[in-house]
Order: C-alpha cells, then sequence, then structure tokens
C-alpha cells in the first residue's frame, strides 16, 4: 500500500481483495460512457480475469473511492481499464496517482500500454500515451 502523492487523505492498493466492487459497478453501470454495455457478471469477471487492479482507498474511512485494472500477457503488452474516480473525490490526483501506480511503479514499467478514451487525453499524455502510429490496427468490438 501506499500514498496518493501530494494528498494525505488516499491511500494505492493493487489488493483485488480490497476493491469494493458495488463502488466501482455503480459508477461504471451510471457514469462511464465506455461500460454501459456490460452487466454485473461481465463486470465481476472482467476484474477477475486481470492481470492487475490498482484501487484507490480514502484513509480514514478505508472507502474504494477509485479503481483501474489491466490486461497483459505479464511480458511485454497490457492494456489500461476501467479507470474510475468517483465524483466526490475527484480533481485531487487520485485519478493520475492511480495511473501512475498501474504503469510506472509496477511489475508492467517496461510495456507497451494501450488504452481507449474519448475525452482524458490530457489525462495520459503526460504518462507517455499518444495517438497510435501506421502499425497499429484494430478490430472494433461487435458488441450486444
Amino acid at each position: 500500500m501506499t500514498h496518493v502523492p501530494g494528498s494525505d487523505g488516499y491511500d494505492l492498493d493493487d489488493d483485488p481483495g480490497r476493491v469494493d466492487l458495488d463502488v466501482v459497478w455503480s459508477f461504471l453501470a451510471t457514469e462511464a460512457y465506455w461500460g454501459r454495455w456490460r452487466t454485473r457478471a461481465v463486470f465481476e469477471r472482467q476484474v477477475q480475469a486481470a492481470w492487475r487492479v490498482v484501487g484507490a482507498y480514502e484513509r480514514a474511512s478505508g472507502a474504494t473511492v477509485g479503481f483501474a485494472r489491466a490486461v497483459s500477457d505479464g511480458a511485454a503488452i497490457a492494456y489500461l481499464a476501467d479507470v474510475v474516480v468517483v465524483p466526490a473525490h475527484q480533481g485531487r490526483g487520485v485519478g493520475r496517482a492511480i495511473v501512475r501506480r498501474m504503469i510506472d511503479e509496477g511489475p508492467g514499467a517496461a510495456f507497451r500500454w494501450m488504452l481507449h478514451t474519448r475525452d482524458a487525453h490530457a489525462v495520459y499524455e503526460p504518462f507517455g500515451f499518444a495517438p497510435p502510429n501506421e502499425t497499429y490496427l484494430e478490430r472494433p468490438a461487435r458488441l450486444p
């Protein structure tokens, strides 16, 4: 467990058992544009199969206030997904701390990382994320 830099009020932890899935699911099901097609069962399966998760917790209460998960081969490549900070805790550096812990301070620090975002480019650019070059192709999901 580590403290969120610049904040006395939050801790980060990569223990998946500590994450309050009800809190994360509530955000994803009501606030997140990117995941509303999922059911709770699909979300739980994604968390269970994740290569790594990072949670953010309010130090005073221990409540889950942020989350991210990653999918990876564990050797060279990873995908960052579901970076969430509940609204009451946004704007305090929690999201950036979660991303830093996930991609720069963990076992995937040397990996090629990918993600999708429609509106948070400024959050990820300081971590080296940029539009893909001509070698990157993608097949869009065929969602129900």
